[in-house]
């Protein structure tokens, strides 16, 4: 069987390179907006769900930053040689919000506070919703023939947040409408768990979808997700 070589070109490099540049720029930009809109309605509601949800941007940003100084470096050398650090800093980060959406869900169903309506929160969550999993995506599918796990990760990062906007948007619009305050905490508390593997497998280097030139085994094919064999990017 034909040996399927996983390793794009220079130039194909550099320009998947290029396109990741762009997603993550947008990326901060977007979540930089979301951030304000998000601290400031739940500052004036009183919810914890869309200040957490504005930390959690904060934190995003942190993220696509990460990725952001390892793509600056033209040379592809270079930034192979950011890639652990980088992925470290996703690590922290996906950690940081794991353990700040359970520490607030917590509080949240002990009671503590009572949360107002939000009509800019649910428009904001809905928004989310609608364009954070195309960047995502479009990240991911880059990082994964760049054989970036830095840059899969921090997709995962913007897809958590596709998951946290779905929790907001439920826990808003069930305390709009039917005053049910336990749904989000309880929703927020997987959101929690899930951070935390996706913290541990960037600490860990998982999330690869390419291996280096020439570590590709003798006649193997990649999987079904278009991952190198052995890699954990489906």
């Amino acid at each position: 069987m034909t040996a399927i070589s996983l390793d794009p070109g220079p130039a194909r490099r550099d320009a998947l390179a290029r396109r990741i540049r762009l997603l993550v720029a947008a990326t901060i930009t977007y979540n930089v907006v979301e951030a304000v809109v998000a601290l400031t309605a739940g500052t004036l509601a009183s919810s914890t769900a869309l200040i957490g949800f504005g930390l959690d941007s904060v934190i995003e940003v942190s993220s696509a930053a990460a990725v952001a100084w390892q793509f600056s470096a033209r040379d592809h050398a270079v930034r192979e040689a950011r890639e652990k650090r980088t992925l470290r800093i996703i690590a922290v980060s996906f950690f940081a919000l794991a353990l700040y959406v359970a520490a607030d869900s917590v509080r949240a169903l002990t009671g503590t506070g009572e949360a107002g309506h939000s009509v800019p929160g649910i428009i904001l969550a809905a928004l989310s919703l609608a364009v954070m999993p195309f960047l995502s995506a479009a990240q991911r599918k880059a990082g994964r023939e760049l054989g970036s796990a830095s840059a899969v990760a921090d997709s995962k990062q913007t897809l958590l947040c596709t998951y946290l906007s779905a929790v907001l948007l439920a826990g808003l619009l069930a305390n709009l409408l039917f005053g049910w305050t336990w749904a989000d905490p309880i929703a927020a508390l997987v959101i929690a768990a899930i951070a935390g593997k996706e913290g541990r497998d960037a600490w860990q280097g998982k999330g690869c979808c390419a291996p280096a030139a020439g570590h590709t085994p003798t006649g193997a094919e990649p999987d079904v997700c278009g991952c190198a064999p052995g890699c954990d990017c489906c």
